[in-house]
């Protein structure tokens, strides 16, 4: 089949445009998209763990991480890379969070840190995100190293 025949076997879309299809579904809904294009696109790098403990520090104020470690605002951090969302023992989560089916390995945390809203709509999480993708890199990196217990992870 030559791409000419091909071609015209296409449906025409004129009428068809990015802008239509934002209007009638809605910035909101793209935004998840449109992030996971700009970062899952852009050129893998290891974050920087040291770095990430600086980049935890607006986290912080929400949750924490390490050793003895407790839910306060959000639920304790600890071996939260590759574990299923809202299982944090003892912690209350949104029903949204509950029904999200997400695991959080680096990929979707690199969404979720971005722009939790947008990821899971209905999160209890406030935040409105972390716009710089090396922050958000660095961030994973350092929440990477603490195991479900809280212990740096050799």
């Amino acid at each position: 089949m030559t791409i000419s025949s091909w071609d015209r076997r296409l449906p025409a879309c004129s009428s068809l445009s990015l802008g239509s299809v934002f209007s009638r579904a809605g910035w909101k809904l793209a935004i998840p998209g449109i992030l996971s294009l700009l970062l899952l696109a852009s050129p893998a790098f290891a974050g920087d763990a040291v770095k990430g403990k600086a980049g935890f520090a607006r986290c912080a104020a929400c949750h924490r991480v390490g050793e003895g470690a407790k839910n306060v605002v959000g639920p304790q951090l600890n071996g939260v890379v590759g574990r299923p969302a809202a299982t944090a023992p003892d912690y209350v989560y949104s029903q949204a969070m509950k029904a999200s089916g997400k695991t959080w390995d680096e990929a979707s945390l690199r969404l979720f840190l971005a722009h939790p809203s947008a990821v899971v709509p209905g999160t209890k999480m406030t935040f409105a995100g972390i716009r710089d993708a090396a922050t958000v890199e660095d961030v994973i990196a350092y929440l990477a190293t603490f195991d479900a217990e809280g212990k740096a992870k050799p």
